[in-house]
């Protein structure tokens, strides 16, 4: 029975061009795990969209000198490029200013506040005399009560990765013109989620145990400190407005308004395809698995608030729901950028569209997974790029596949050679091409475990480099053509089996591949097993399947690093 998976990745705020610590945190690894539950026979939908709403918007909006919808379509269309480029396969990338996801927002607000989970109640919220304007939380800057850095935002503070309200914030000041706030009375709506503090922990208990570490011990603190009521509207004019008379000057904040995203797409998915209803295959069939992928900084969001608000609008009661909660939310840590935590404000990052730009996707997929930030924060360097594609994806894996390829399409007249009678170590091989290694890499990604999945399948093109060694084809050619025929069968059928390992992960090089091995049409097609390459087989002259990189290119690209490279 094929299982039924929903994806949900993490909303990027559409007022920047995407960094490789956006994709390391949670996009690159959605997508080999939606690409791996693709090929398995999983109904998989994938989904996310540019979050067009909230201060970071309105922020680049005033320092660039256009309006928000200007700077919102400029990165819309980027991210779009970018997806495309790098291999993201998205089953539907949306955005927030859609109707559908209007109308979402408004039916999930006005049943929460019919049924008193939303009231209204005012309290003191930060007012810039100067600017005569109240003050989200972007919009005021300040010393971080808890690390001491003096570039906390209102939201956050980026250097420890704490989540704040303004008035946490010491010596804090307007952004716009660096006068300190002061405190006015501003009425708001504001969600109950204290009154979820018993139906969170009842749900977290019963259902975290395969949670990361990270997430089910930062969610537990969260609910061991108390859960607090959260405003969830804001004075500002940009975001989805409130459905009611009276509140034009007030809109829907963004917290609780992207995550809503997730069941908006979900339905704006399903009328596209002409099935209006087929949404609800994925939230309301309790046999579904829902998996967040986000970052670190957004846990609470995902496993607490989110959460609370799918039980309100749900109707939760005693473990059962109308709206599945998440099964799991595989949040990663943060990736720095040689040795310092990225920074967008600063021009420390490396930008998706500027490396795509020289690089391969595949050799930037490879790095990234390889060093996923699963349980710690990574760190990327240029001169780990540059020997991890050398080392790894040129000489472990291309040349095996070069040097298998050239040698048989050179003496057996481009065709797979049958192969005689197998030996111990044929035997051994094969079966771990064609048993083991499918099975460990598919636990580890139904674990999320996405560096040990990886390290699995190289570790059946490690065993094959040893195998050639062994086996010397090259020598035995003269004197036993069979063995030597037998030899290169193996060691063709280990590079289907890598072809279907590594397709999550590798998906260009992969299609290459599966190509090269005389197959016609997507790989996808032939689903999550090893595709049995028939003696007698034609294949075309092979090519390699990665370029190697000059030492020099790490020298280069931290020249340019340090010097500002300019936003793309």
């Amino acid at each position: 029975m094929p299982e039924r998976i929903f994806i949900g990745v993490a909303w990027p705020y559409a007022n920047g061009p995407l960094h490789l610590g956006h994709i390391a945190g949670c996009y690159l690894p959605a997508d080999i795990f939606a690409r791996y539950h693709r090929l398995k026979g999983s109904e998989v939908l994938m989904v996310s969209g540019s979050d067009q709403h909230g201060t970071p918007i309105t922020i680049r909006a005033e320092q660039d000198g256009v309006s928000p919808q200007e700077v919102v379509d400029k990165y819309h269309a980027s991210f779009l490029d970018s997806w495309e480029r790098l291999g993201i396969s998205w089953d539907l990338y949306t955005s927030t200013g859609t109707e559908n996801h209007r109308e979402v927002v408004h039916r999930i607000f006005t049943k929460l506040l019919r049924q008193g989970d939303i009231y209204k109640r005012s309290g003191a919220m930060p007012y810039c005399t100067k600017d005569r304007r109240f003050l989200s939380d972007r919009y005021i800057l300040g010393t971080c009560p808890f690390c001491g850095s003096e570039k906390a935002r209102g939201d956050q503070c980026e250097k420890c990765g704490r989540t704040l309200n303004p008035q946490d914030l010491m010596d804090w000041k307007c952004r716009l013109c660096g006068n300190a706030p002061e405190l006015r009375e501003s009425e708001q709506f504001t969600l109950r989620l204290g009154a979820y503090q018993a139906k969170l922990e009842e749900w977290i208990g019963a259902r975290s145990e395969h949670w990361r570490p990270n997430v089910r011990n930062f969610t537990r603190q969260w609910l061991a400190d108390g859960l607090r009521d959260r405003d969830i509207t804001r004075n500002i004019s940009w975001g989805v407005p409130i459905p009611l008379r009276g509140y034009d000057d007030r809109r829907i904040y963004v917290w609780f308004e992207a995550v809503s995203g997730y069941l908006s797409a979900a339905v704006e998915w399903a009328e596209r395809r002409g099935e209006p209803d087929k949404w609800r295959d994925f939230w309301q069939n309790p046999a579904c698995r829902a998996y967040y992928f986000i970052g670190k900084d957004n846990i609470p969001f995902h496993t607490i608030i989110w959460p609370a608000m799918l039980m309100a609008y749900g109707d939760y009661d005693s473990g059962h729901s109308r709206y599945n909660l998440p099964y799991d939310v595989p949040a990663n840590e943060f990736l720095s950028l040689e040795g310092r935590k990225l920074s967008t404000s600063e021009n420390w990052a490396v930008w998706v569209p500027d490396f795509l730009d020289r690089y391969d996707p595949d050799a930037l997929r490879y790095l990234l997974a390889a060093g996923m930030p699963e349980t710690s924060d990574a760190d990327f360097t240029w001169k780990e790029f540059v020997r991890r594609n050398n080392d790894e994806l040129v000489a472990t894996y291309g040349n095996l596949v070069h040097r298998v390829l050239s040698f048989t399409h050179r003496n057996f007249d481009g065709r797979v050679p049958a192969p005689g009678p197998l030996d111990a170590d044929d035997s051994e091989l094969l079966r771990r091409a064609q048993e083991r290694t499918l099975a460990e890499v598919g636990a580890g990604l139904e674990a999320c475990s996405f560096r040990a999945a990886l390290g699995a399948a190289m570790g059946l093109a490690q065993a094959a480099n040893r195998y050639l060694d062994l086996k010397a084809p090259w020598k035995t050619l003269k004197e036993d053509r069979q063995r030597t025929a037998t030899t290169l069968w193996i060691a063709i059928s280990v590079l289907s089996a890598l072809k279907t390992a590594l397709a999550p992960f590798l998906p260009f090089s992969s299609q290459k591949l599966h190509t090269l091995l005389g197959f016609s049409g997507p790989m996808q097609q032939h689903g999550w097993k090893v595709l049995p390459v028939p003696a007698g087989q034609p294949f075309p002259p092979p090519a390699p399947l990665f370029v190697k990189l000059e030492d020099k290119v790490a020298g280069e690209e931290m020249a340019l690093l340090e010097a500002g490279r300019v936003k793309v």
